[in-house]
This record gives C-alpha cells, structure tokens and sequence, in this order.
C-alpha cells in the first residue's frame, strides 16, 4: 500500500470512528438528537455537492433513480442517524461504536431471510452466532447493571437500519458513474427525511462546542470521509478499504476513553473483541475463504450514503 492510501486508511479510520463522539459532544452541549441529524444531514449534503462540481458529476435525472433514493435515505441514513444519536443520549459513543460493528451481522441474517445469500457454510453460521453472542455479552441482560435498555435497542435498530439499505441499494441503486453526486442526491433527500422532525426538535440552546462538533459530524463524518473512502477503493481495492471496518469500534472506544472519561469494562472489551471475529467469519465464502464483498461491511459511519464500488460503510 502506498504511503499516501495508507494516510487515507488512517485519516478514514480516525473521521469515521470519531464520528461518535461529534454526536456525544453535541449532546452533551445543547443539542437534541433531531437538530444534529438534520444538520448532519444538510451538511453532508453540501460537502459532497461541493466534491460532485469539483469532479465533475451531476445529479441522477430519471424519476426512477430519485425514487429509490427515497428508499435508500430513510434507511441509509435518516433513520440510523436519528437512532444513533437517541441512543448516545443515555450510552457511551464507544458503546456507540462497538454496536455499530454489528451491521454486517444483521447483513447475513436479512440475505438469507430474502433468499439472496445462500452461501451458509459451517464457518459463516459459527460466525453469525459468535457475532451476536458477543453482543449478547456487551449487554448482560443477566446482569443488573447490564446494558441492554432502550437506548442500547435504538443503537442496534441503526445497524440493523443500515443492513436493510445495504440490501436495498444493491439491488435497486447500481449505476456507479457519478457515485459522489448520487450519495449527494442521497444525503439532499436524506434532509428531506429529516426536516419532518422539526415541530420536535425543540429550540435551539447549543453553545461553541455543540456547533463545532455538529460540524464536523456533518462535513467531515459524513461528506469527507465518502470522498476518503472513494479514493481508497480506486487505488488499492475494496479488501484493503474493508479494513477500516475494524477500526472503527477501537478509534471509538479509544476517543470516548481519552476525551470523554468514558469507561470500558473488560466484558465490553471481550465482547468486542467476539463480535469482530464473528463479522470477519462471516465475510468468507466458499471454499477459498474469499472476503465476502464489503458491500454489507460495517461503517461506522456514523455516515453511509449513496452505493460505493465494493467498499466498505460507517456509521
């Protein structure tokens, strides 16, 4: 890998997986979780609108194409953006980032709910259930000061939420030839989505930190890293951007640890640790152990968008 990817690799690792914290910190400082979703929203839209002129694409024109985009951003984004940001109002953001590392879990379980993934062999079941057995663990229901709660639901419904686009997008969004424009039309729509959450927003009553965090969130988190992750894919692949998957629940619980004192006990760790195994076991296909396509990898992103060419997706 060339010096300058492997800058991208860790500049996509660190925006994305840091994601989380943007959302807690504007929590933490005045805003509700409508307002920062709409403005990550509206902000991510203009970034890659901005990245679109820049490269030259243009917006999708058929009516075909804008209605699957109103598919693709109720689940891709409005929906786990919102839940995300419901759930870090009483959760950690690397608890946050931990169960966000889930969607290629739920991923497996849609395809093979829809008949579309039938390549079920022993290590890919062994790895679905070691993935949610992990998850399990991170919330020992058994435990009373377990984590399992509403707030921990809403964060596992936006991975399951992104699993339901990735789906969807793979059958009904194909066309890659203007992809920054398309997750640009995707995002505008996406705001769109996100406006009908005005009448309870409430009043705005956020300070410096909550505005610049939001902003990062919506510039850097969702509308940069989409161009990071891009140019990552062209140059060296998607198996290589799909490392960056696994990044992103260390860089969160890393961040929430360093700047929020946020406290990760050894049976999160753990947990962690056996949900990222079992996604790596259920990427592999066939009898070569191929990577499975990274078309229904985590993201982080806090921010997916619009379909990219075999890559990988955050929160």
């Amino acid at each position: 890998m060339s010096p300058a990817s492997t800058l991208r690799m860790a500049a996509l690792a660190l925006l994305w997986g840091s994601g989380f914290l943007w959302i807690k910190l504007a929590l933490n400082h005045g805003l509700s979780p409508a307002q920062i979703t709409i403005a990550r929203c509206a902000l991510g839209t203009l970034t890659l609108l901005a990245l679109a002129r820049r490269a030259g694409q243009r917006l999708p024109r058929t009516r075909a194409t804008w209605g699957h985009l109103v598919v693709a951003a109720l689940f891709c984004n409005a929906i786990p953006f919102a839940l995300f940001a419901v759930g870090e109002q009483h959760l950690d953001s690397g608890i946050a980032g931990v169960l966000n590392a889930t969607t290629p879990l739920w991923s497996l379980l849609i395809g093979l709910l829809l008949g579309t993934d039938r390549g079920l062999h022993p290590v890919r079941l062994t790895g679905l259930l070691l993935g949610f057995a992990g998850t399990v663990l991170i919330f020992a229901p058994w435990h009373r000061s377990g984590l399992l709660s509403w707030s921990a639901l809403a964060l596992l419904g936006a991975a399951a939420s992104y699993a339901v686009a990735f789906a969807y997008m793979a059958r009904k969004l194909t066309d890659k030839r203007a992809p920054m424009a398309m997750s640009a039309a995707q995002l505008f729509v996406a705001t769109g989505w996100t406006t009908l959450s005005l009448p309870v927003a409430g009043p705005v009553d956020a300070d410096v930190t909550a505005l610049v965090a939001v902003t990062a969130l919506g510039v850097l988190g969702t509308g940069v890293t989409f161009y990071l992750n891009y140019r990552l894919v062209a140059d060296e692949g998607a198996t290589a951007a799909a490392t960056v998957g696994y990044l992103l629940p260390v860089v969160s619980v890393a961040l929430g640890a360093a700047l929020l004192d946020e406290t990760v006990g050894l049976r999160v760790l753990i947990g962690m640790a056996i949900v990222l195994t079992g996604v790596a076991m259920t990427r592999v296909k066939g009898a070569r152990g191929s990577v499975e396509s990274a078309a229904t990898a985590a993201r982080a992103r806090p921010a997916p968008t619009a379909p990219q060419p075999k890559t990988v997706h955050a929160p």
